[in-house]
């Protein structure tokens, strides 16, 4: 039997949806990789909830690199006229090369990205019920290079552990990541030309 694709578009516009009937504007702890990616997502979620931004990537390769992406993110929220907080978490990229150990001889979109992906997604997860959020998502599904149904499924199982929401989200849909595109020239962003760890950097230089 073929199973269906999950619609996380949908999904998490019904979630929006039924908040809105209830006049109800939860927090949420949004987890962003970089300003770019960030840029839409953070256009559109500001009309349904009161966010906070979670910059926790210790895959960035250099530290340099963190910085600037960082930097990014403060000044993009600043010049979109966002009043919202980014929580900086520090690099601590040995936690990302224990998080792939084992898995640095694989390739991009490979069990090396989605240990990152949970390594990322558990820290927010972990962060948002420490901090009373109602719910916690990603920017990462914005990313054509992504696999979303991995990133959701992640999501999922740690909003189950940790006792919190996760939005549903694939937010590349719907123009999204077109969206994100203009936005970064808008704002003249800083785009990377590869995700971010050394193993990434390495594959596109090859």
């Amino acid at each position: 039997m073929i199973k269906m694709k999950k619609n996380y578009h949908k999904i998490m516009l019904t979630e929006i949806n039924e908040m809105s009937k209830q006049n109800k504007r939860p927090k949420l702890l949004l987890h962003s990789c970089c300003a770019p990616c960030s840029s839409y997502v953070l256009e559109f979620l500001s009309e349904h909830f009161e966010i906070e931004v979670f910059f926790f990537n210790p895959n960035i390769y250099p530290e340099e690199e963190y910085l600037k992406r960082l930097e990014e993110q403060i000044r993009l929220i600043g010049e979109m006229g966002l009043n919202y907080k980014v929580v900086d978490t520090d690099h601590q990229s040995n936690l990302f090369y224990e998080a792939v150990k084992g898995y640095e001889h694989l390739g991009e979109g490979t069990e090396r990205c989605f240990q990152c992906f949970n390594l990322r997604l558990d820290k927010t997860a972990q962060y948002a019920k420490e901090k009373g959020f109602d719910y916690f998502t990603t920017t990462l599904t914005i990313s054509p290079l992504k696999n979303t149904h991995k990133i959701n499924e992640i999501g999922v199982e740690l909003g189950e552990k940790y006792n919190v929401k996760f939005l549903h989200s694939d937010f590349k849909k719907n123009n999204g990541y077109k969206s994100s595109v203009d936005m970064s020239k808008k704002y003249n962003l800083y785009r990377q030309d590869y995700c971010g760890c050394v193993f990434s950097q390495q594959e596109k230089t090859h």
